[in-house]
C-alpha cells in the first residue's frame, strides 16, 4: 500500500480513505463496545457509504474524518478527524470534531493526540471555531475534548438519536481557533 500523508504526528498518520481500509474499518465499526454510544454498529455497506461521504466532504471542504494509521504498523488505527454537521440544533451548521478508535488502541493516547492533530490542522485550513460532542455516559470522549482544552459549552438533545434515548443526551464541547 503506497501511503502519502496529510499531516503526521509523531505516532500517527491521517490520509483520505482508501478502498483497502473497508474490511479494517468495518471490523472498528461493528464492534460493540466501540459502538457502544453510537445508534448502532455499521455493517459493511454502512461503513462504505461512510468512507464515501468522508471522500465527498474532504473534496468539497478539505477537511473529513481522516483514516488513521499508526505509523510504526501502518495498521489502521480508526478514523480521527473534523465532520459537517448539519442536523436541527442551534448551533448548526458546524465544524465537528470527531474519532472512534478500534479497541485495541484505547487508553495509550492516541485520541487525545490525533484530537489535538486535528485542532491543528483546523487552524491550517481556517476553521475559526470547532464543536465536539459525545453522549454524556461517554466520559472517555469527554475526557479528550477536555485534555485538547476544549471548553464545555452545554448539553443537547441529539435529534438524530431519537430512537436511541440512553444516548440521545450529549455533552457539546467548543473551542475557537
Amino acid at each position: 500500500m503506497s501511503t502519502s500523508y496529510l499531516f503526521t504526528t509523531p505516532r500517527l498518520g491521517f490520509r483520505r480513505w482508501q478502498a483497502s481500509d473497508l474490511d479494517a474499518f468495518t471490523e472498528i465499526n461493528t464492534d460493540a463496545e466501540v459502538m457502544r454510544f453510537f445508534e448502532k454498529p455499521l455493517p459493511k455497506e454502512d461503513t462504505l457509504a461512510m468512507m464515501e461521504r468522508m471522500e465527498r466532504l474532504y473534496e468539497e471542504k478539505g477537511f473529513c474524518y481522516f483514516a488513521v494509521d499508526v505509523l510504526e504498523s501502518q495498521a489502521l488505527l480508526g478514523t480521527i478527524g473534523l465532520g459537517w454537521k448539519t442536523f436541527q440544533a442551534d448551533f448548526t451548521p458546524t465544524v465537528d470534531l470527531g474519532y472512534r478508535i478500534g479497541k485495541n488502541w484505547w487508553n495509550q493516547g492516541y485520541s487525545t493526540e490525533g484530537a489535538a492533530a486535528c485542532l491543528d490542522y483546523a487552524r491550517q485550513v481556517q476553521i475559526p471555531k470547532v464543536v465536539a460532542m459525545a453522549s454524556i455516559g461517554n466520559l472517555a470522549s469527554i475526557q479528550v475534548m477536555k485534555k485538547i482544552g476544549m471548553q464545555y459549552w452545554k448539553e443537547f438533545d441529539h435529534p438524530d438519536l431519537q430512537n436511541s434515548p440512553s444516548i440521545q443526551r450529549c455533552s457539546l464541547y467548543q473551542l475557537s481557533l
